[in-house]
């Protein structure tokens, strides 16, 4: 298969995925609308919401919005700072949502994506809580669980995803995840060099790769905090927060009993 814009020829067991650049976002929102229209997604209804943040009514990714840009302003002296990022679903290497799947309904392809069936989706949204990314949703009319597909339809097809086909600042780009790690590297570097301090990859295994996700399979180049675009800066699962709190709950538990005993000691005495 060849990513006909970038000239990228991947192989059908590669993983593939996105590497998105905040430092080249302008907010035009391209994507977001090029998602929905390829995807047949209804229109955020934002009829007297605005929300106040920004200029961004949107708010987050949904059922229905699976890509979100995120307008940010900072006070930058007298002036305002913009920060700018489109979101996505992380496609994780271990994924949380798809082990909580009781229905095998969420599957990882031969790209690597993770991929919700709508056919099999029971809408129990258990894989709602398991996602430290918050990314899976409900929809409230079709009572499904829905995401982004990494527009798999595309990909067999051997089309990038619409999102990134769309995108005029090339903020979004499309290919296997070792390229795409590559290039990130090398463009914070280049922000460092220019005075960008806070520049970071997001998703390699510095950062996604803790706490048992082992990185992510769409990458993020920032030029601020994770905290700042709403990221969690140590993602973890649900699962692995499941033996520390036993152990806790049973040390609690042992504690309670050891003063029960001592107190049922006593009043004998």
């Amino acid at each position: 298969m060849t990513d006909n814009r970038r000239g990228v020829t991947l192989a059908p067991d590669h993983a593939v995925g996105f590497l998105t650049d905040a430092s080249l976002c302008i907010g035009c929102k391209a994507c977001e609308v090029a998602c929905k229209q390829w995807n047949g997604l209804p229109a955020d209804d934002i009829t007297g919401r605005l929300t106040g943040q920004s200029y961004d009514n949107t708010t987050d990714l949904g059922a229905t919005t699976w890509r979100h840009v995120a307008f940010v302003e900072r006070a930058s002296g007298p002036a305002t700072a913009w920060l700018m990022l489109s979101d996505v679903c992380k496609h994780c290497v271990h994924a949380g949502c798809m082990e909580a799947c009781p229905t095998g309904a969420i599957i990882r392809t031969e790209f690597e994506s993770v991929y919700i069936q709508p056919d099999i989706c029971n809408g129990c949204g258990y894989c709602v809580p398991a996602c430290p990314f918050g990314v899976p949703q409900l929809d409230a009319e079709a009572h499904i669980a829905r995401k982004c597909t990494l527009c798999y339809d595309r990909l067999r097809d051997g089309l990038e995803p619409a999102c990134a086909k769309t995108c005029p600042t090339d903020s979004i780009r499309f290919g296997p995840v070792a390229d795409l790690m590559a290039e990130a590297t090398a463009r914070v570097e280049t922000l460092r060099a220019r005075g960008v301090a806070d520049a970071q990859i997001y998703g390699d295994l510095a950062s996604g790769g803790t706490n048992g996700i082992g990185g992510l399979n769409a990458i993020f180049v920032l030029n601020a905090a994770p905290e700042t675009f709403n990221l969690p800066a140590a993602p973890s699962l649900p699962a692995d927060r499941a033996l520390p709190a036993y152990a806790s709950a049973l040390a609690a538990a042992a504690g309670l009993l050891g003063a029960a005993f001592l107190a049922f000691g006593r009043r004998r005495s």
